[in-house]
């Protein structure tokens, strides 16, 4: 047998039906082979987050910053609506969230200068600008590393729904999201591949493979002991059969547990039905979950596809988030983070008949709940045209120290690469102290 240093490696275990490496994260085999779950119980307190990608780059004029008074060819198709807050408007097409704008804070007149979708995503995914020479390590994978200690073992830290654009950087794999590879549908069980002891594979399937796998893995670490791909190999045979035999684990991810009336208002599409998803695991113990809705990348039908789709589901999907982690009592201790990964000009092109936006990354915003973030408020504001900040405005480092600082995590603190190099967790960032005032 070939033996490799790189993800290749793993591929040995193909034919243990325990999942592969995928994309930027790892199925459950990968994930849990890799992964330092540290000690066995929970401690009461500690902070769960929910990411939410909208990639392509929402238009913030068209959303959660409109401007009625600006010429036409910058205001756009849509009209403001009030909301339950006193002075803040919301587009008239996200009328569910106005309706609950009570629980989250809005970020106007964030600015940066990556137009570039992966460069601008990968900002927006870590807080700090990206470096050819070095990856830094995304939300999920520091809050995973923050938690390991007293996180359960019988659960992955970090899920992805279905993938992530967030890697572990220089933290080395085993902080890879978990990617559940699909979405839910509403009402049906969710199987995660691994965790469903469904079909052929038994409990004393995995009890014989976990022997199988203890020849395999002295094998493999002979080959290189110091790779990052071999560490926590002594875990990962205790932990897989935990999490795979784990009823609690089944039932993490199992939406159909939910209530008729509590998932009702997710909706029947994957993005709604992912939020509800997201909203079980964090109950569950998992303490970060990231989900995806994209094809904001409107340079052309800016406005059908807004109207039609994007808005509609957005606004089902995450005011029913909002309003189920208020109902299970998790939303103050669990915070929402929400951005794409750069607004849309203000100026609308003329490439269709319904007009068009393009990369527009020196304005947009961002949304944040829970986690001690006063809700109601929008902090930060935009120029009479949306066309940059009104004063110093956010960066997202700005944003990522104040999303760490909401979960318990100093974004000062460093660490240290494989060479001993220290990298602050967020280099440049302030917290936005105003948001939990």
């Amino acid at each position: 047998m070939a033996i490799h240093r790189t993800c290749d490696g793993v591929q040995r275990r193909d034919f243990l039906k325990a999942g592969v490496f995928g994309g930027l994260g790892l199925t459950l085999a990968g994930h849990l082979r890799l992964a330092d779950a540290g000690q066995a119980s929970a401690a009461a307190g500690v902070k769960s987050a929910i990411f939410i990608n909208l990639s392509g780059g929402p238009s913030h004029l068209d959303t959660f910053d409109l401007k009625p008074e600006a010429p036409s060819e910058y205001r756009g198709a849509f009209q403001p609506i009030k909301t339950n807050v006193p002075g803040v408007e919301f587009c008239e097409h996200l009328p569910k969230l106005a309706r609950c704008a009570d629980k989250f804070a809005v970020l106007r007149g964030v600015s940066h200068t990556l137009a570039a979708h992966n460069l601008g995503s990968e900002y927006v995914n870590t807080g700090t600008p990206p470096l050819a020479s070095l990856q830094h390590p995304g939300y999920g994978a520091v809050v995973a590393k923050e938690t390991k200690a007293i996180h359960p073992p019988d659960l992955p830290p970090f899920v992805a729904i279905p993938n992530s654009n967030q890697r572990p950087g220089f933290l080395g794999v085993k902080y890879a999201p978990l990617n559940t590879g699909t979405t839910p549908r509403a009402g049906q069980p969710f199987s995660v591949r691994g965790i469903d002891l469904t079909g052929e594979l038994t409990v004393a399937d995995v009890e014989n493979r976990q022997r199988l796998l203890r020849d395999l893995d002295t094998a493999f670490r002979d080959a290189d002991a110091d790779s990052q791909l071999l560490e926590g190999l002594d875990r990962f045979s205790q932990q897989s059969p935990a999490i795979m035999i784990s009823e609690r684990s089944r039932q993490a991810f199992d939406i159909s547990r939910e209530s008729p009336s509590f998932a009702k208002p997710f909706g029947q599409q994957p993005f709604g039905v992912s939020c509800l998803l997201a909203a079980r695991l964090v109950e569950s113990g998992v303490r970060f979950v990231t989900l995806s809705l994209g094809g904001w990348d409107t340079h052309q039908n800016n406005f059908s596809k807004l109207k039609d789709s994007l808005l509609p589901t957005l606004d089902t999907g995450l005011a029913a988030l909002l309003n189920g982690l208020t109902q299970k009592g998790l939303l103050e201790s669990t915070t929402v983070f929400v951005t794409g990964e750069f607004g849309r000009t203000p100026k609308i092109n003329s490439r269709s008949a319904d007009g068009g936006r393009d990369h527009y990354p020196r304005c947009m915003f961002m949304l944040l709940a829970g986690g001690g973030i006063r809700g109601g408020q929008v902090v930060g504001r935009s120029d009479q045209r949306a066309t940059e900040p009104d004063g110093d405005g956010f960066s997202p480092d700005d944003v990522a120290a104040t999303f760490y600082h909401s979960l318990g995590i100093d974004p000062t603190q460093e660490y240290h690469t494989r060479t001993g190099r220290p990298i602050a967790i967020v280099r440049h960032g302030r917290i936005i102290r105003e948001l939990f005032a």
